[in-house]
């Protein structure tokens, strides 16, 4: 064919639009392979950290989240509930967290980072059931405020440590958890994750 039958305009369209074509296919071909990287949602559920506001969250008040498909109570406790703490400690079966059931850094009468803030897995160290937040004391189950599993009359108090005498063997699980400024907790990171110390 002579120089004179080609028509460039129509040669240039056309790999023009091969390669468009072309790039429009690698695009489909290689977004399931680059989406297989990133984690799933049951990865990102398994261990991902939970944020928790609680600058709304009033004395006496309790929040629940979802971390690690287990509940995450957040509880904003009066200082009535903190003075009960020490009041209640000769009734408790671990009254100064010996076992390992929280952090280090919260191995303390509180069992917190803040002596006010309570965030603590919510199920019963007995048999899995998540007890009941009773705010005040009952005059019946509990004698100061903390948490009743009604299954099987487990009973804690304020700060998760389990009575002496029930059939909960532990305290409350403590998860680990740090502060981003004075409202934010990260659930699931620990306080050096985030470049604080611990408190």
């Amino acid at each position: 064919m002579s120089k004179e039958g080609v028509d460039v305009g129509k040669r240039r369209f056309l790999t023009t639009a091969t390669a468009a074509v072309g790039g429009v296919g690698a695009a489909f071909v290689a977004t399931p392979f680059v989406k297989s990287w990133l984690p799933s949602a049951r990865a990102k559920a398994a261990g991902a950290p939970v944020e928790v506001n609680i600058a709304a969250l009033e004395e006496g008040a309790l929040v629940s989240v979802t971390w690690r498909g287990k509940p995450v109570w957040v509880v904003r406790r009066t200082p009535e509930m903190l003075k009960t703490l020490d009041e209640v400690a000769p009734e408790l079966a671990d009254p100064e967290s010996k076992t390992d059931q929280q952090p280090e850094y919260c191995r303390n009468k509180h069992r917190s980072i803040e002596p006010a803030v309570l965030v603590m897995v919510g199920i019963c160290t007995h048999l899995g059931c998540s007890p009941k937040y009773r705010p005040e004391a009952d005059g019946g189950q509990l004698s100061y405020s903390g948490f009743f599993c009604p299954c099987h009359g487990s009973k804690f108090d304020i700060a998760g440590r389990v009575y002496s005498g029930v059939p909960a063997p532990l305290n409350m699980v403590v998860p680990p958890h740090r502060y981003e400024g004075d409202s934010l907790i990260m659930v699931g990171e620990d306080p050096n994750q985030g470049g604080e110390e611990a408190a």
